[in-house]
């Protein structure tokens, strides 16, 4: 089998298998320079990132949720947004980072949350300090959550 490029990536596998989106990522994070991840706003999105040769997508959260008519206030649920990034992963070839909002809860909520994006396959997601309902981190009115708070839902992560 000969090692090829996947749109452009500088990680390299053997045609035919499949490298973990996981380690695929911590290898591009872990080479000198700039990992590019445009946002996408659902899967067809996210493949067009993958055809224009970006290394990994990130999927905005705010994004879908415009994108399905809501505002970006914390409507979706953990429940919706999970088999939407379990779709997109299973459609591209990059690493996909996914928003995971507040964690849907508090810290215990997100020893869930985690346990439900791993099960997709996301490469990486992010965890915001806002208090529920959150709100898109470009609206003007956010609360934060207590350090004390976020220090639990990191280490929960």
């Amino acid at each position: 089998m000969r090692a090829r490029s996947v749109a452009n990536s500088r990680i390299l596998y053997k045609e035919g298998t499949r490298m973990n989106p996981r380690k695929k990522f911590r290898q591009l994070i872990s080479t000198p320079g700039y990992v590019i991840a445009p946002g996408a706003y659902d899967t067809l999105t996210a493949r067009l990132v993958q055809l224009a040769g970006f290394d990994a997508v990130y999927l905005t959260g705010g994004g879908y949720s415009r994108a399905n008519g809501y505002p970006d206030i914390g409507l979706l649920t953990m429940a919706e947004i999970v088999p939407w990034i379990a779709r997109t992963v299973e459609a591209l070839d990059i690493p996909v980072i996914s928003d995971m909002d507040s964690g849907y809860g508090n810290a215990v909520n997100v020893v869930r949350s985690v346990r439900e994006y791993e099960k997709t396959g996301v490469a990486a997601f992010h965890l915001e300090d806002q208090i529920s309902p959150k709100k898109c981190g470009h609206y003007e009115g956010k609360q934060l959550v207590s350090k004390a708070e976020m220090v639990g839902k990191i280490k929960a992560a």
